[in-house]
């Protein structure tokens, strides 16, 4: 990366969240020669970013929203100990707009998005809007939100069942229903805006044709103050569960160098038409003719980042810092040289749908060897608290070939050794002898006919 003649490097980082990706902006932080702070709540306090962090601060009893979402109490907490910036992770304020912009009123640098990149992004389908504009594909759908049940129906017979109805203000599955049949209309539609509300205060709803069973492919991108960007190739994470990613890998297996390319340019056009500052991702949906649509973008750094550190030898959280410093970025894009799996170690039990198992960890070991990679914040004897997500590790294989990275991932997965709680080790295990999964042939609906096994 190049100078800037405003550059100032930050001195001491306040980070905003827990947990794995806590513990992750530290381990930087510090090889960096930058001070670090930081916050938990009452349920935290013996959570391994506090022990590493060079000071910290409680901010709240358990529940976030009295702790890590009360964004008065993280202020409080940077001005206190002097912070010149916040990094805010993923999850929580890191796509708050309102927090970024109380960040700027108080003269602290957060390490994320702009308050009006957040807004712009943030609404889905204003980002749809957006991105048309700067002639990037999307879904055929809505022209902005809908704005009632009648023009809904008249939208769905002109865009063609199936549709898929979208919380304007959605993420991470919410207020989202698939619609096969003009009877089942009326109810995704009550149905989707009651569980928008509840989840994001929110009811608007937009419409997307929808893609049947698609692969979810994202291009990670960065972009500097001064509207460059540039890309960092691919991650596919068509595994999921309820729209929620359980494993990813790049590069993908249903990826070619033309679609690479294809994407990858699409990505860059697109960070820059909204001159985005920082590290963000460019989610699109790809159909089994390798045609691809947009999805939405998220301004923050992704819980599946490792994978792309791995294959091209690159630290988003230190480059992430870097351009809140005002470095400028090389503008070079970025070509796997590896290849890399992340399975998403969560406490659930997956012969229980999934059900959260939360409780003391009586027996830890964590694999090793080369090519293996764990980011977790657990160990012997931690509590894992029930107030905050399941996902307790991350577990990373890479390797020369896809096939040795999953090889790599199985003896890996043997060798994790998590006792007291449910995990969904044994979910992954399964996985990487999967015959479909081994052969690359996957889509976003390969866990409605996958079949686990409850043990002997």
């Amino acid at each position: 990366m190049a100078n800037k003649t405003t550059f100032k490097m930050l001195k001491k980082i306040l980070i905003a969240n827990r947990g794995e990706i806590a513990l992750r902006i530290i381990r930087t932080a510090r090889e960096m020669g930058i001070k670090t702070v930081a916050v938990y709540s009452t349920a935290d306090v013996d959570s391994l970013h506090v022990r590493f962090a060079d000071e910290a601060v409680c901010i709240g009893p358990a529940a976030s929203s009295e702790s890590y979402l009360k964004a008065h109490n993280i202020l409080a907490a940077a001005e206190i100990t002097n912070a010149d910036a916040i990094h805010p992770g993923y999850g929580f304020l890191s796509e708050s707009a309102s927090f970024s912009n109380l960040c700027e009123e108080h003269g602290i640098k957060f390490i994320g998005a702009s308050p009006e990149m957040i807004n712009s992004m943030g609404d889905k389908a204003n980002a749809k809007e957006t991105m048309k504009r700067a002639g990037v594909p999307v879904v055929p759908g809505s022209d902005g939100v809908i704005p009632d049940f009648e023009t809904c129906e008249k939208l769905a017979v002109e865009v063609g069942y199936p549709v898929m109805l979208k919380a304007s203000a959605g993420g991470g599955g919410k207020g989202m229903r698939a619609v096969y049949k003009p009877e089942q209309l009326k109810k995704a539609w009550e149905d989707a805006r009651q569980e928008s509300m509840a989840a994001f205060a929110d009811e608007e709803m937009y419409m997307e044709k929808l893609i049947v069973d698609p692969r979810h492919i994202e291009i990670q991108v960065i972009g500097d103050s001064t509207g460059r960007a540039s890309h960092l190739s691919e991650r596919d994470c068509s595994i999921q569960r309820r729209h929620q990613k359980l494993t990813e890998e790049t590069p993908s297996p249903f990826m070619t160098d033309e679609l690479r390319e294809a994407m990858g340019e699409a990505a860059v056009r697109a960070t820059e038409f909204i001159k985005y500052e920082g590290v963000g991702t460019i989610e699109f949906l790809v159909d089994k003719d390798r045609n691809f649509y947009f999805m939405e973008m998220n301004t923050r750094i992704q819980v599946e980042h490792p994978i792309t550190e791995q294959v091209i030898d690159y630290d988003l959280i230190r480059e992430q810092i870097k351009v809140a410093s005002g470095l400028l970025i090389s503008g070079k894009n970025h070509l796997p040289k590896l290849f890399s799996i992340e399975c998403r170690i969560n406490a659930e039990d997956p012969f229980n749908e999934f059900r959260p198992s939360p409780g003391k960890v009586t027996n830890f070991h964590a694999p090793g060897g080369h090519g293996v990679r764990v980011d977790t914040h657990v160990y012997a004897g931690y509590v894992i608290p029930p107030y905050y997500d399941s996902m307790i590790a991350k577990l990373i294989t890479t390797a020369q070939s896809r096939e040795e990275a999953i090889n790599k991932m199985k003896r890996a997965l043997d060798e994790f050794v998590i006792e007291g709680v449910k995990t969904t080790i044994p979910f992954h295990r399964a996985l990487m002898d999967n015959e479909a999964y081994n052969e690359g042939v996957y889509t976003t609906a390969f866990m409605d006919t996958f079949v686990l096994e409850s043990p002997k």
